[in-house]
């Protein structure tokens, strides 16, 4: 196993490897601001020959991405491709049935753009499809627990269009859809996914980068079950960003790679490469 090693930018590692899969919220933008430093290291990475492929557990489309990057100010220049779980949900989707529930906000439902589905309320469905809580600024999983318990009873399998628990919003800390599909199968309930740490969105980013089987991956982000554990599965070297989501728990390790690496093998998880944020 390869020690880990602090590096102070992406430059420094970027040479080294073919393509990159980059996380997204909490290392490109945090919801509301871009990262213009992240941005500057993508562009140059793609300079020195690297495709740079973005790999989001949004529950949305890579469009729709995209266009929310165009809103942040991200230069198209930074990335070559976007792969969402949305976009490998969609397969998912496609095999749950035809009445299917939505659990999640209404801006979510192009996820479903062109399925041969139908959209019923909830004591109709066959299976439920989990973009979100339906108004993520207020609400928390505990005000669904009922809601799930009804799903139970009726044995409906979930499909969570986002794997992520929790993302930072600025400053704040907002539920995602992996909230709701961990209390699901805490009550024992059936869950089903795609994205981030599971291997179809990996395969996916592969193909849209067509990699070859001998070329290198480097894996960037900030999430430890998503991210982290998904490069490691996926057998990629993996730039753990610390100072994002896992910000105040891997504060303990003071910046240090010893303690960090102690940190993550506790998880059964290793990185190559950290830094506080990307650049």
């Amino acid at each position: 196993m390869t020690d880990l090693a602090g590096i102070d930018g992406l430059a420094a590692v970027a040479g080294d490897y073919d393509a990159i899969f980059c996380d997204v919220w909490g290392v490109v933008h945090d919801g509301e601001k871009k990262s213009a430093s992240a941005e500057a290291a993508l562009a140059a990475a793609r300079q020195v020959g690297c495709k740079v492929i973005l790999l989001t557990n949004s529950p949305r489309p890579a469009e729709g991405v995209a266009r929310q990057l165009d809103t942040l100010g991200v230069t198209r220049a930074a990335y070559d491709g976007i792969v969402t779980s949305g976009d490998v949900t969609r397969a998912l989707i496609a095999k749950a049935g035809r009445k299917l529930f939505h659990l999640g906000p209404a801006r979510d439902v192009d996820l479903f753009a062109g399925l041969d589905i139908t959209l019923v309320p909830a004591d109709e469905a066959e299976a439920v499809v989990c973009t979100g809580l339906v108004n993520d600024e207020v609400e928390t999983p505990e005000d669904y627990s009922g809601m799930l318990a009804q799903f139970k009873a009726r044995s409906l399998p979930m499909i969570c269009a986002n794997p992520d628990v929790v993302v930072h919003r600025g400053d704040r800390i907002i539920f995602c859809a992996g909230a709701l599909a961990r209390d699901y199968a805490a009550f024992g309930g059936e869950v089903r996914m795609a994205g981030k740490p599971y291997r179809p969105i990996y395969e996916e980013a592969c193909l849209m980068a067509e990699l070859g089987p001998d070329e290198k991956v480097l894996a960037i982000g900030d999430g430890l079950n998503t991210d982290i554990r998904g490069a490691n599965g996926f057998g990629l070297d993996a730039l753990l960003i610390v100072g994002g989501i896992h910000g105040a728990e891997l504060d303990d390790a003071g910046g240090e790679a010893k303690p960090l690496e102690a940190l993550l093998a506790a998880q059964d998880l290793k990185a190559r490469y950290f830094m506080p944020a990307l650049a």
